[in-house]
């Protein structure tokens, strides 16, 4: 791909989206990050701030067609915006899971049907989902997250196959831990239901040791890079803990790997 392709990034507010932006605007893209106050948001060298709230039909749709008057086309649209929450299955409400999925699914569908027009128009181009080891793997205490992850899993394997006769593929970057604040500040379920309130403390430090632990966003971000301008292939994991823990679940018993994420979150 030629430097003079546009590329849009969801959530570059802060964290993964924010470092892949960074990195495709020094390679010489011309980028446009999505954030949902644009008065408010710290600018990046080198990136247009588009303000957009991908939980808005409208307010994506806007934005689109910003960029599109501007240069003409969309040829990668990096979905990096995401949500997370905290707390055991029985204690989320559905509010809260709509509220979830209205983000990290649903927003993910907003900005893939506003950018898919041009796409195809052009006859090329490239999607990329930032999901998760968590789209293959279970979390004890983020069910709706990880829900929400093996969804866009789903949904991306299948887009493929219906977008690539158009020239459009449709690709996965999967990170595990993260030092961003997404993990950190993560938000709890309202309702507490006291049974469940001595292994949810105890996955919540897990939790954020696993996170203070963990690298920056740049190799996540890195890898992003390369799913949306390098060779395609469906799924890319970044080195380290993300790849050792796909090939873990492909190629291991599922009881080993089920003890091992219990000692991940605390529960051996």
């Amino acid at each position: 791909m030629s430097n003079s392709q546009v590329v849009l990034v969801t959530g570059v507010s802060s964290g993964i989206g924010r470092a892949a932006a960074m990195q495709l605007a020094d390679k010489g893209f011309l980028v446009y990050g999505t954030v949902r106050n644009a008065a408010q948001a710290k600018p990046i060298p080198g990136v247009v701030l588009i303000q957009m709230d991908i939980r808005d039909e409208d307010s994506v749709r806007l934005g689109i067609q910003q960029i599109i008057a501007q240069v003409k086309r969309i040829d990668v649209l990096v979905n990096s915006a995401g949500v997370t929450l905290l707390g055991a299955a029985e204690e989320t409400s559905v509010e809260e899971a709509k509220a979830l999925l209205d983000t990290n699914l649903f927003g993910l569908l907003r900005t893939i049907r506003a950018v898919l027009p041009h796409m195809r128009e052009q006859r090329a181009g490239r999607i990329v989902n930032v999901s998760s080891v968590l789209g293959f793997l279970p979390a004890p205490y983020m069910a709706l997250y990880s829900a929400s992850k093996h969804a866009v899993e789903g949904f991306s394997e299948t887009l493929d196959h219906e977008v690539r006769q158009f020239g459009v593929r449709v690709t996965l970057v999967e990170p595990s831990f993260t030092k961003t604040n997404l993990d950190v500040n993560a938000p709890m379920t309202a309702e507490k239901i006291p049974a469940y309130a001595r292994e949810l403390a105890v996955v919540s430090q897990a939790i954020q040791k696993n996170v203070q632990k963990a690298p920056e966003p740049d190799g996540v971000a890195a890898t992003i890079v390369n799913a949306a301008l390098g060779r395609w292939k469906m799924r890319h994991t970044p080195r380290g803990e993300a790849s050792l823990l796909a090939k873990l679940r492909r190629f291991m018993p599922a009881s080993p790997v089920e003890k091992g994420i219990r000692k991940t979150f605390g529960l051996a």
